[in-house]
């Protein structure tokens, strides 16, 4: 039961990633925020800006910390989900 939550909570975080990545694709003016724009930035910029700060964006332009937060919270969703069950069972 906990593990399905924490998958959940995992899940649900990559998810918002996703979702404020491909926003940022269609709508460019940071400055305009739809209210569900501005909620899905409150919760992802909390994981993304400490990645931005040690890689910046490649060219300038390309900004690959997303990929990077994916990434590990892929890895900590691993690790966390091993410590609640270390036999692997369903």
């Amino acid at each position: 039961m906990l593990i399905t939550v924490v998958r959940a909570a995992f899940t649900a975080l990559e998810l918002m990633i996703l979702a404020d990545v491909i926003w940022s694709w269609i709508q460019p003016n940071p400055y305009d925020m739809h209210p569900l724009r501005f909620w899905l930035r409150r919760i992802t910029e909390p994981i993304l800006a400490p990645i931005r700060s040690v890689i910046p964006p490649l060219g300038g332009t390309l900004d690959i910390s997303p990929i990077v937060a994916l990434l590990l919270l892929r890895l900590i969703e691993r690790l966390v989900v091993g410590v609640l069950d270390p036999y692997g069972g369903y």
